[in-house]
């Protein structure tokens, strides 16, 4: 199936169109107004160098925030607390930590200087948080997403300490539900998040959630 080339039109095809992968479509922008369609629409940018790739995959990999595993190895964390929690104090602190930890199998970052300046002007205009996990006044671990109606769209997690983003992500998992969020997006498979609890579920009924999400 061919992969469609964007131009400047604010406008992404079908995502039953996405090839076996789930690419879509490539090139456009990071403006504001093309990252919340994209988000909108049930798809994310995701690319080293290059053109923007976009990307709804099929399955899709998400949490509901009823089905969270908290494992006895976390409960010290959680109880002690090891760690502070904090909710958006730390933003940019965050996305440019997440681009400079070494992953296992990949030698580069797909967190450009581009996308850090992009989600930054949407975290200004308040669709992306972050969740920190601080220790001694260090931040030591978080993530960040974007927020839009009863849904999180999780983008990329760190962690400098045993735990730290996973105690964060735990923590924000527990406040957005309380804040009435249906879904977290964790978008592919990870074993990490698998063990907390994420599932593969179709991406016509992820779609489905998303609408019903967005305008309840």
């Amino acid at each position: 199936m061919p992969v469609f080339l964007l131009e400047e039109a604010l406008l992404f095809p079908p995502v039953e169109l996405a090839n076996e992968d789930g690419l879509l479509a490539v090139g456009g922008d990071l403006s504001v107004e093309r990252l919340l369609l994209a988000y909108r629409s049930g798809i994310f940018p995701w690319y080293d160098e290059g053109p923007i790739l976009w990307w709804s995959p099929d399955p899709r990999f998400v949490l509901f925030p009823d089905e969270l595993r908290i494992h006895k190895s976390m409960r010290p964390y959680l109880n002690q607390p090891k760690y502070d929690y904090r909710y958006n104090t730390a933003f940019r602190r965050v996305i440019e930590s997440c681009g400079k930890v070494p992953r296992r199998d990949q030698p580069g970052t797909w967190i450009q200087p581009e996308l850090i300046e992009a989600y930054t002007r949407l975290h200004e205009l308040g669709f992306v948080i972050s969740a920190e996990a601080w220790e001694q006044g260090e931040l030591v671990g978080g993530l960040y997403g974007v927020r839009l109606g009863h849904f999180f769209f999780g983008e990329s997690m760190f962690s400098l300490k045993p735990n730290a983003s996973k105690f964060a992500f735990i923590k924000l998992v527990q406040q957005l539900a309380s804040e009435g969020v249906e879904l977290i997006d964790c978008q592919v498979y990870t074993e990490h998040l698998e063990s907390l609890g994420a599932r593969m579920i179709p991406r016509a009924e992820f779609i489905q959630l998303l609408n019903r999400g967005l305008s309840s």
